[in-house]
């Protein structure tokens, strides 16, 4: 009796799977090269021990616009830091509620507060940077660290644990994490992911030996970095870019030190609703198109090839010809990120935030691009933060 074999073969990929093969596997591993090459050593890191104790005077410089209520919450935080010898200078810029009383009344308890005013003026219209400009002129000592009205210390040794970077007698840039207020709610999930999402890559790129912005809210810097480099002179023509502007013309990898433990973290309130927002996220956005061509081309690459992938291997299941192959891509790449930003996430006192990136990570970039088209809107730009 004859044995009959039938042969099963799978039909050819059509040249359209092969191209969407393609894709999938160049955006893969340009993901992995990312998630490898500047967030693993921000995942991995650990801070010197064999650092001298640094105990020089500090000057925290704060700019305030109608922030009364803030000053009296958590202005006293910051007075009452535990270090040898600081000042706290607190400009009042052009304010319309009681800020100034707030700080006369602070002024009394606290003798090492200065603060300054800038007086309404409805023919000047101006933005931070002056404010910024003038604290730092006022500030007495050599090392800055800068915060917002807005934003509370964790920790009583958090002026201490900013400035010990300066120990190094290179450091000129010390780069810090501020993390926004927890509640329920999609808008305060988004900020605290997006705010999570950027210290990732501000951070890593900065132990890559790319430093390219920090975060206003909790940053360090010398006088003398400020005065050589004339301020913030070559972008004083923008209303933003007074903190990551100003980190990117002046960083490098051996000036830069980074201070992420939770003893140095800020707090700061949260927004309440998805429009303030995108009205925040959209200042944030407004400099990056003054970022050097480099950097915006990495920066952009990353949620671009992200997207590429998961359109790409979507359309790949689809068709069923690669689908396991497709499925194999996605599911390292989401191993690698949950390893590593779940030890970023140790590391930034962040809990179990990293697990949104479960939703966010497919949104996050088109949120991003919905805050951007904000900027469309003149008016909308004309904040003075």
């Amino acid at each position: 009796m004859a044995q009959t074999t039938i042969n099963m073969q799978l039909p050819p990929p059509s040249t359209q799977e092969t191209i969407l093969l393609s894709l999938a596997f160049l955006s893969w591993f340009i993901q992995f090269w990312f998630l490898l090459k500047r967030v693993r050593p921000l995942a991995f890191y650990k801070a010197s021990t064999n650092v001298s104790s640094f105990k020089e005077p500090v000057s925290v410089v704060i700019c305030a616009k109608n922030e009364a209520d803030n000053l009296r919450r958590f202005l006293p935080s910051i007075m009452e830091q535990d270090y040898p010898d600081f000042q706290v200078v607190v400009v009042n810029d052009a304010s319309e509620d009681d800020t100034e009383l707030v700080l006369a009344e602070l002024k009394s308890k606290h003798p090492h507060l200065y603060y300054t005013s800038i007086p309404i003026d409805q023919k000047f219209s101006h933005g931070k940077k002056l404010a910024l400009t003038i604290g730092i002129k006022a500030a007495r000592f050599p090392y800055l660290l800068l915060t917002d009205a807005d934003c509370r210390p964790l920790s009583q040794q958090w002026l201490k644990t900013m400035a010990q970077g300066f120990s190094k007698t290179e450091t000129a840039l010390i780069l810090g994490f501020g993390a926004y207020e927890k509640h329920k709610g999609f808008a305060n999930l988004l900020q605290r992911y997006d705010t999570f999402f950027v210290a990732l890559q501000y951070l890593g790129f900065a132990l890559s030996g790319k430093p390219y912005m920090g975060v206003g809210r909790n940053l360090a810097y010398t006088k003398k970095l400020f005065t050589e480099h004339k301020g913030v002179s070559q972008h004083a023509h923008l209303l933003s870019g007074d903190d990551d502007l100003f980190v990117q013309q002046h960083a490098s990898k051996s000036n830069t030190h980074i201070e992420i433990s939770p003893k140095a973290h800020t707090l700061s309130q949260a927004v309440s609703t998805l429009k303030k927002w995108r009205q925040q996220k959209a200042r944030h956005l407004s400099t990056a198109t003054h970022y050097r061509k480099s950097l915006r081309l990495e920066l952009g690459l990353e949620p671009v090839s992200r997207q590429i992938l998961f359109a790409s291997s979507v359309v790949l299941i689809f068709f069923n010809t690669f689908a396991s192959i497709a499925l194999v891509l996605l599911g390292l790449r989401l191993l690698l990120l949950l390893t590593l930003w779940h030890k970023v996430a140790g590391l930034l006192n962040q809990g179990k935030l990293y697990w949104s990136v479960l939703i966010f990570d497919w949104l996050h970039p088109w949120l991003l691009l919905w805050a951007s088209l904000e900027n469309r809107n003149k008016s909308k730009r004309n904040q003075w933060k």
